[in-house]
């Protein structure tokens, strides 16, 4: 017997016992304790027989039948290609099982034999923009989009616009602000 159904049956089972201790305890407090407990038990195992199931496979579906063809014996080069042919046509199909897991494994690539050499690539020059503490490379390269390229051009800039234009907060563009005219003085 497959392992679900008796856990099936085994959830029944505890289900079938929290009716009678409903039916049969005459205390209140032994009542609840049963109830609770049987029907946690039952429910547990109507899981585990769930998670037990057989799953369903995929069949084959079965070769189409051939059609029987009388060839002349002079005709033998048409013979060879036909039973060529019908080969091709009727071959079985493979069954690929089915992999437990649900994720598809991962296809393995062969590394090629030669790689090119790297090109070095130039070192990007560095922002004065970056001497500013919290202006990146990448925070430079934005504010080099919008027109700022050094430390006096940002210390001419409206805090709010530029807040607006990175969309971030203006207490930070204040701040860049601030420590540009610092710098720039």
């Amino acid at each position: 017997m497959r392992s679900d159904y008796l856990l099936y049956i085994l959830a029944a089972v505890f289900f079938i016992i929290t009716a009678v201790s409903l039916a049969l305890v005459v205390d209140q407090v032994q009542k609840s304790l049963w109830v609770v407990t049987t029907v946690v038990l039952g429910l547990f195992s109507a899981g585990l027989g769930y998670y037990q199931r057989s799953k369903p496979t995929t069949k084959a579906q079965p070769a189409p039948a051939t059609i029987p063809v009388t060839i002349e014996p002079s005709d033998a080069h048409i013979k060879e290609a036909h039973m060529a042919e019908s080969v091709e046509v009727h071959a079985e199909p493979t069954v690929v099982p089915l992999s437990p897991t649900p994720t598809p494994a991962q296809v393995i690539v062969p590394i090629p034999a030669m790689t090119p050499s790297p090109v070095e690539a130039p070192a990007p020059l560095k922002s004065e923009l970056t001497a500013i503490r919290g202006i990146s490379e990448k925070r430079a390269a934005q504010l080099k989009t919008l027109g700022i390229n050094n430390v006096d051009d940002l210390a001419k800039v409206s805090a709010e616009d530029l807040a607006k234009d990175l969309t971030i907060s203006p207490k930070i563009t204040r701040m860049w602000i601030g420590s540009a005219k610092k710098l720039a003085k």
